[in-house]
């Protein structure tokens, strides 16, 4: 009967259980590994074969056949490496077989027999919980794998330290999950003077979880006032810790097992690829936008982004996950992002108003813009124009109100979002507004008549999609929201469509808002 030692497959963000098998046979001489693996599983066979020789262990005059089952199920990475070798040593009789039998596997070998750290531990760790077992796993992604909870963990320095595990003659202290690391002080909105009306739809989008996107001339403060959103949202919860480190550790980012609180901010350069925002490669690697889940994806330089990796943005936007399709499989990684961008009104940066106007203007101004897509404008929900920065505005002091005052409203209007996805039941993904969707949005946005009507008068004048009633809506509740008002009134859906009034869909200018 071969030897058998668990281990997992990656698929995207989910872990799947892996028999590693080997069985010594009569005949040629030779080390085979099967089982639909990738280059760096067809070359474990030769880092096993150097890890033994540094240890000093031959291998046995037979023919070695390591299966990897179930063998239709692709297989990439190191990790396969100490797996391979620990049923190899079971099968050699240099370590019991029952021994192995309560633990997944997972390690890249080095020529000396040490075992090197890999990609996706925590990951392989919730997997091996679920499957009721321990996991073996690098010393160096111990105390990554420890944030797993309950789960037996063995984090050896080297093939021969787990060895002598087994043996008893030298037990391996369990490790322990790293720290919290406390992020730094954030960028705080007191150091912006002036823009009242972008720092009050930047509030906006962080109580809803509202994409957003300034339009403005260079200097105005765009990047400067997305660079401060971190500093305004609330820290991630538990559940939200554990799915984003999970991503973070696919992607080989979280060192000596230190996770973080603070929400992602993830801001590529807009030479990136396709590939590089959505996830791909070789490998399928999460993407910009996964590397961001929970936390704000910025993208600025709109326009200078490829249309291409743009439009490939559309459909996580909107279903909070991105699928990567390869010709023998699917991938999935979480991509539920607020997105934040910001562009120029034209190429030359002021549009065609105002000093140094484009001469162009506004064949050149509209030609820039149509760079994005109109699909994509509309899972934007507030588009906000940045004037410059005035010469007496720059003389004036500091503002008194800052980052901590205006986080004190946006954890205040998250909190009662969360009780009321509490009351109604929705799912913890669904219970900030930006995500709220059929029957929740309904029974979250009670309208008074008034508001219908103004809702309603705007859908026929500014020909607005249903995303785009949606969103309007999703939008006044937030608004509604921060004054802690119950119902969504009047001013609320006004407000909320003079930040939607530069909509391709036709504009409803600000003369609609007319307070209640």
């Amino acid at each position: 009967m071969p030897a058998r030692v668990t281990t997992i497959a990656f698929e995207g963000a989910e872990a799947r259980r892996v028999e590693a098998e080997i069985v010594l046979t009569q005949g040629q001489v030779a080390f085979q590994v099967v089982g639909l693996g990738d280059k760096a599983v067809a070359e474990s066979r030769e880092r096993v074969r150097g890890a033994f020789a540094g240890m000093g262990l031959a291998l046995p005059g037979k023919r070695i056949v390591a299966n990897l089952s179930p063998a239709d199920l692709p297989k990439e990475g190191t990790h396969f490496d100490l797996p391979i070798a620990l049923a190899l040593m079971a099968e050699m009789g240099v370590i019991p077989q029952d021994a192995l039998d309560g633990f997944v596997c997972v390690g890249e070998l080095r020529l000396d027999g040490s075992i090197a750290a890999i990609a996706g531990a925590l990951p392989a760790a919730i997997a091996a919980s679920s499957y009721g077992m321990g996991l073996i796993c690098p010393h160096d992604n111990g105390a990554e794998a420890a944030w797993a909870g309950d789960v037996a963990i063995l984090a050896p320095r080297s093939l021969i330290a787990l060895i002598n595990h087994f043996k008893g003659q030298a037990v391996l202290t369990p490790p322990v999950p790293g720290e919290v690391k406390t992020p730094g002080k954030p960028m705080d909105l007191n150091e912006v003077k002036g823009q009242e009306t972008p720092k009050r739809a930047l509030e906006i989008a962080a109580a809803g979880g509202h994409n957003l996107l300034f339009v403005g001339p260079p200097g105005s403060g765009k990047s400067m006032l997305a660079q401060r959103l971190p500093g305004i949202l609330p820290p991630l919860t538990s559940r939200e810790l554990l799915e984003t480190s999970q991503i973070w550790s696919m992607a080989g980012l979280i060192a000596r097992g230190e996770l973080t609180r603070a929400r992602p901010f993830r801001s590529p350069h807009h030479s990136a690829s396709m590939a590089a925002l959505t996830g791909g490669g070789m490998r399928a690697k999460p993407g910009e936008v996964s590397l961001a889940h929970n936390g704000v994806l910025f993208l600025d330089e709109l326009p200078e982004f490829s249309p291409q990796a743009l439009d490939s943005l559309r459909q996580p936007l909107e279903t909070g996950d991105v699928v990567v399709a390869r010709a023998n499989n699917h991938v999935r990684y979480p991509a539920r992002v607020q997105l934040v961008a910001a562009m120029n009104p034209c190429r030359c940066g002021h549009g065609g108003l105002g000093k140094g106007a484009c001469g162009k203007a506004p064949r050149c101004q509209n030609d820039y813009q149509n760079r994005v897509s109109g699909p994509l404008m509309d899972r934007i929900d507030l588009r906000i124009d940045v004037p410059p920065v005035t010469a007496m505005d720059m003389a004036l002091p500091a503002p008194a109100e800052g980052s901590k005052e205006v986080g004190a409203r946006v954890m205040a209007a998250r909190e009662i979002q969360a009780q009321r996805a509490q009351k109604l039941d929705l799912a913890p993904e669904n219970a900030l507004n930006a995500t709220a969707y059929g029957a929740g949005l309904e029974a979250i946005c009670p309208l008074d008549d008034k508001a219908k009507a103004l809702l309603t008068q705007a859908a026929e004048k500014a020909n607005l999609s249903a995303r785009g009633w949606t969103r309007t809506l999703r939008l006044a509740r937030t608004i509604a929201d921060l004054e802690q008002s119950g119902a969504v009134l009047r001013r609320h859906v006004a407000e909320a469509l003079i930040y939607r009034r530069q909509s391709r869909e036709g504009a409803m200018e600000a003369r609609l808002y007319t307070p209640s």
